[in-house]
């Protein structure tokens, strides 16, 4: 299948996808229409629900059978109507003419066949090469991905392999036929900068050495300033702007545009020290966390998650601790709330060292520190109502029932939700309205020290921005010190008063987050800012 000269590789035309009959609106795409050429890679942005997810989905007909459908208009690959391919064409074309990566690796990946077994399997359905051909073509693959140790690779389980060694097989996976459309879903959402930025490098050198066509998915705009051609811009089902990436992101010209691109946090940040003369709250001395493996059949390995770190966090402060994943970001923040015992150091709340200190212990102390975590939806009880959680809390600590849901209906106030949100369940809310209801959640026991673990990391830019600022808000308003977790360096820069930089367990530079990002000292520190997506163009 071969694109005739001057035709798009991907040309969807006035494409409208049907709701099921009780959602919130009838269609989740109405009259969509815009092309992907050879060797171009466009962008497609927008928050969630603007039907980013089901374009990609209906292009290679992944709907959902009984939930959405396809009621109009047309989608072209190479020039062949996809609408009209019966199952069995669109099949064959997947693979070989067309072929998408996912968000989630470890979901989109077969937990109980190997990687290399995974890979091999679309050549097989494809009926092509012999077995060794195409255990050699994996590996070749494994090698083109800049995957470790290929040959030993291809042997190993997803859950063996770190999230973007797991994403890192779906790039091969998706290139291994060298498909003419590469249809890529948020694929670099949950990873940190460094990683981020060496898996973008990879799919653009791919990419550019085949001369594919990517659609690629995101809600990251600084990811659209790095590799985007072109941007195409949905809301609510339809596309509200296109065209060339600098013309969108200089000089956008549609309202819906100009929000988005406002509500991406700068690099440069705007918080002070202010807050540097206050009591501490929370200080951690020489904390360290050793986890030991291993079990029957297989030999233990020590691994060191945090080690010899020690920090103050004083009242009305945000510290900030960025670092890649595995850097011990979230080990450090689950042994200062006492989630997880340190081997050895010292967690001391308002002057009182509470990380040795045995469950019963602690009680007295769980109120004065609380945690909001990076998942709302699994940190909330799925089967309890929003007045449950809050007030579970403040009852289990004495609070009368009466007062208890008083203080629930001011908080849900305080984060932007009515009194009607009370009776509701978690699944009726959205993923910034539950993260709201956890910053709630965590404030009803009214404690001292926050402690907020990647809690934006997988919402909308304009959500994100919003919950952002409610958590400035909340801890002007309640002197709250709060330690703040994440791998995201714009985040960072404007939630921190100050930020400490975590690499294989150790903090290795610390200080003011201006001195920090403005003229950062250490080689790993420079590394995670010159790794930042979109910085200098955004």
């Amino acid at each position: 299948m071969t694109a005739a000269p001057g035709r798009p590789v991907l040309a969807i035309r006035d494409l409208t996808v049907a709701l099921p009959v009780d959602a919130e609106r009838a269609h989740a795409v109405e009259g969509v229409s815009f092309d992907v050429e050879a060797g171009e890679i466009v962008c497609l942005v927008g928050e969630s629900g603007s039907g980013k997810s089901v374009t990609a989905q209906a292009v290679l007909g992944l709907l959902p059978p009984g939930q959405l459908r396809v009621t109009g208009g047309a989608i072209e690959l190479e020039g062949e109507d996809l609408r009209a391919a019966p199952a069995a064409r669109l099949r064959s074309l997947r693979g070989r003419a067309m072929a998408m990566i996912f968000q989630e690796p470890m979901t989109a990946l077969n937990p109980v066949l190997t990687v290399g077994e995974q890979v091999r399997e679309v050549f097989e359905t494809h009926g092509l090469l012999s077995p060794a051909e195409r255990r050699e073509r994996v590996i070749e693959l494994f090698r083109s991905v800049q995957l470790p140790e290929p040959e030993r690779l291809v042997n190993t389980y997803p859950h063996q392999l770190s999230g973007g060694q797991r994403q890192r097989v779906m790039i091969a996976m998706a290139f291994a036929l060298e498909p003419a459309l590469l249809v890529a879903d948020e694929p670099t959402t949950a990873l940190d900068v460094t990683t981020q930025a060496r898996i973008l490098e990879i799919m653009r050198t791919i990419q550019r050495a085949r001369g594919s066509a990517v659609l690629f998915i995101t809600h990251d705009f600084g990811v659209v300033a790095d590799i985007a051609d072109r941007v195409v811009v949905m809301r609510t089902g339809k596309v509200v702007e296109q065209g060339p990436r600098d013309e969108i992101l200089k000089n956008p010209q549609h309202p819906y545009t100009r929000m988005l691109l406002e509500a991406v946090p700068s690099l440069d940040p705007d918080a002070d020290d202010g807050a540097s003369a206050s009591a501490a709250a929370l200080e951690v001395r020489n904390l360290s966390k050793t986890f030991a493996g291993g079990g029957w059949f297989r030999r233990g390995r020590t691994v060191e998650a945090v080690r010899d770190v020690s920090l103050v966090v004083r009242k009305g402060e945000t510290l900030a601790v960025v670092g890649e994943s595995g850097s011990g970001k979230s080990t450090l923040a689950r042994c200062a709330v006492r989630l997880t015992r340190a081997s050895s150091g010292e967690v001391l709340l308002a002057g009182e060292d509470i990380a040795q200190l045995e469950t019963g212990a602690l009680r007295p102390y769980r109120r004065r520190i609380q945690m909001v975590f990076q998942d709302p939806f699994r940190s909330l009880n799925p089967r309890r109502t929003v007045a449950a959680a809050l007030v579970e809390g403040p009852v289990n600590y004495g609070v009368p029932r009466p007062e208890a849901l008083a203080r629930a209906k001011r908080l849900l106030g305080l984060v932007g939700l009515g009194d009607d949100a009370l009776g509701r369940y978690p699944h009726q809310f959205s993923g910034g309205q539950r993260q709201r209801i956890c910053i709630a959640r965590a404030l009803a026991l009214e404690p001292d020290v926050l402690i907020a673990d990647e809690p934006v990391s997988a919402l909308d830019v304009s959500v994100q921005a919003q919950v952002l600022d409610l958590l400035a808000d909340v801890r002007e308003r309640f002197e709250l010190a709060m330690l703040f977790i994440t791998h995201d360096l714009r985040v960072a820069a404007q939630v921190a008063d100050r930020v400490a930089v975590m690499s294989k367990g150790e903090i290795v530079e610390t200080g003011p987050v201006a001195d920090v990002f403005g003229n950062p000292q250490h080689p790993y520190s420079r590394a995670l800012l010159a790794a930042a997506p979109g910085r200098g163009r955004l």
